[in-house]
């Protein structure tokens, strides 16, 4: 039996040479693309989260405001550190109002 082996032709080499390269190109570029989509998925989740610990955060600092802002803590600070008190009658001046 005698195996006669077929010769390729340069054209045919480079053809398929191109394919492979082609074919390998868009292989890499797809698991390329691949991970970097899973990255950023992982890095939206993450600032996800982040953006709800900020918000908690937020809604802590607002309540903290709240309440060092109440009129009855400012009225007591005044009243007990600053020895404020309230004004008497005499201190108090009325402007009359003139209409435009």
């Amino acid at each position: 039996m005698n195996m006669v082996r077929k010769k390729y032709t340069w054209r045919q080499l480079a053809l398929a040479t191109g394919v492979i390269i082609l074919f390998l190109g868009n292989l890499t570029f797809y698991i390329w693309y691949q991970s970097e989509s899973i990255q950023l998925g992982y890095r939206i989740h993450e600032l996800e989260i982040k953006i709800e610990q900020l918000k908690e955060e937020i809604k802590k600092l607002e309540a903290k405001k709240e309440s060092l802002l109440s009129l009855e803590r400012v009225d007591r600070i005044a009243r007990n550190q600053l020895h404020l008190q309230d004004p008497a009658p005499e201190q108090i001046i009325f402007e009359k109002q003139v209409n435009k």
